[in-house]
């Protein structure tokens, strides 16, 4: 079941032990402080705390035409706006060849191509923007940050902040733990690339030194 802002809100409550909001415009403070961390770029942060598969974008870049390096790497490649975190800069449409050579300054990309392949954490409303992708887990880890960030303001439980804060051991670091977990199983299984001896039975695809053998046997 997708989530919303006011279930967010609401758990976030539920974790600080508070009563729970009859909706977004409710006068309490409670609110008032969950809209802060909200308009302060709450789910932004979250979203930049992982490689989420959800929020994952893939765009071909070209070349600006519109700045000149001075020195150095030849161009110059504008990140979008709703880039969070970078993931992967390659050569290829494919993804099978990382660029190694690029710097990343002030929202810019350097190389030396004059396209290269991106793939990044986006807050588009197409991707980690758009609460209906996020997965339960991920959902759980938000409801935790902004808990984080307003408990202090709401209660002086003492043992209930302890239990939210504590690093590595405590509700928010797990939470984040296993959200990350659950995105890694959801990514498709991933084979290792054939060896010589394989290679060698299959020969090259339609070439003369295919045998048609098994490659389960040794035998053939």
């Amino acid at each position: 079941m997708a989530t919303s802002r006011l279930k967010i809100y609401n758990g976030a409550l539920l974790i600080c032990g508070q009563r729970q909001l009859s909706g977004l415009s409710e006068e309490v403070e409670s609110r008032r402080l969950l809209d802060n961390v909200w308009n302060d770029d709450g789910v932004d942060y979250c979203l930049s705390e992982g490689q989420w598969r959800f929020a994952m974008r893939a765009q071909k870049l070209d070349y600006s035409t519109s700045i000149t390096p001075d020195f150095g790497l030849r161009r110059a490649f504008e990140k979008p706006t709703d880039w969070l975190l970078t993931s992967a800069v390659c050569q290829d449409e494919y993804y099978r060849t990382p660029l190694l050579q690029y710097t990343d300054e002030a929202g810019i990309l350097y190389a030396d191509l004059d396209k290269i392949y991106v793939k990044f954490v986006s807050n588009d409303t197409g991707y980690g923007g758009n609460l209906a992708l996020w997965p339960p887990s991920f959902t759980e880890y938000v409801k935790h940050y902004f808990a984080a960030k307003i408990i202090s303001k709401l209660t002086a439980d003492k043992q209930r902040m302890q239990a939210l804060l504590t690093p590595k051991t405590g509700l928010l670091d797990q939470s984040l733990l296993n959200a990350r977990n659950r995105d890694a199983i959801s990514e498709p299984t991933k084979f290792s690339a054939p060896g010589s001896w394989t290679q060698s039975r299959r020969g090259s695809r339609g070439g003369r030194g295919f045998d048609g053998g098994n490659q389960n046997s040794l035998i053939g």
